[in-house]
């Protein structure tokens, strides 16, 4: 028996890199997956043919995105156990250089449309928890959560209102049974860094950064997701889980 059976679980970002491997991992363990990413992403193929994973095309700080994820989770598997808050954005600018425009887009997408979902999703988690005693919220932060680098002040103050907004809704939701958590990746090789890792100078240098010598793989963070999502995480909240092949461990 899989180690999410009789889960259903919502993914954002689930069409590439590392929202698509927790997608296939959550489905592979059991459970039922509504997978989204925004109306011009490959979320459809992607999960083709995978009858435990069905794809919402949605943009995340649409309006309406919110009550439109959670009423077609509920829809189409009539309940909810796992809310992964995955799709994010990065960019790179100097603050002296940063316009409102850029530093809107990486936090709308990373912070604000993260709280809009769990918002939406509480309702229906409560109602889970009541049930089944248990339910999940899991969030993708960053490193950059509590390092940073030049030129990404946007994208680690929204890391960081990340890891504030999860122990916060850890704190509210422990009584109703719902655990909070979220995940720092360190250098994972996705689409969203790709460029930047095909270069062979670039890549060796964050390589050699990790204490395990490697860059990290979008099933890395699924696998540290999973065990958040599972059973054995029932004591687990608040927590932030560093999953960078031991690339903190010095600076």
């Amino acid at each position: 028996m899989g180690r999410l059976s009789g889960k259903i679980a919502i993914v954002t970002g689930a069409a590439s890199g590392i929202g698509a491997a927790s997608a296939q991992l959550f489905a592979e363990e059991g459970a039922q997956v509504l997978a989204v990413d925004r109306p011009e992403s490959d979320i459809t193929s992607v999960h083709a043919g995978n009858a435990a994973i069905a794809p919402l095309k949605v943009d995340i700080t649409a309006d309406d995105a919110p009550k439109r994820i959670v009423e077609a989770a509920l829809a189409t598997f009539g309940a909810l156990d796992i809310l992964f808050n995955n799709a994010g954005v990065s960019g790179r600018a100097f603050v002296e250089e940063m316009t409102d425009e850029m530093w809107d887009r990486v936090n709308d997408v990373n912070v604000r449309g993260m709280f809009r979902l769990c918002r939406e999703a509480i309702p229906a988690l409560k109602a889970r928890a009541r049930e089944r005693n248990r339910a999940r919220i899991i969030n993708t932060a960053s490193v950059m959560a509590f390092d940073t680098d030049y030129g990404l002040a946007a994208y680690c103050a929204s890391k960081a209102g990340v890891g504030g907004l999860t122990r916060t809704l850890a704190l509210e939701l422990g009584k109703f049974n719902i655990t909070a958590n979220y995940i720092c990746p360190g250098a994972i090789y996705t689409g969203m860094t790709r460029s930047n890792f095909d270069n062979a100078e670039i890549r060796a240098v964050w390589e050699k950064k990790a204490a395990l010598r490697r860059l990290g793989q979008p099933i890395d963070i699924a696998r540290g997701a999973l065990l958040l999502a599972s059973d054995e995480a029932d004591f687990i909240t608040g927590h932030e889980l560093v999953v960078d092949g031991g690339l903190t461990l010095r600076t």
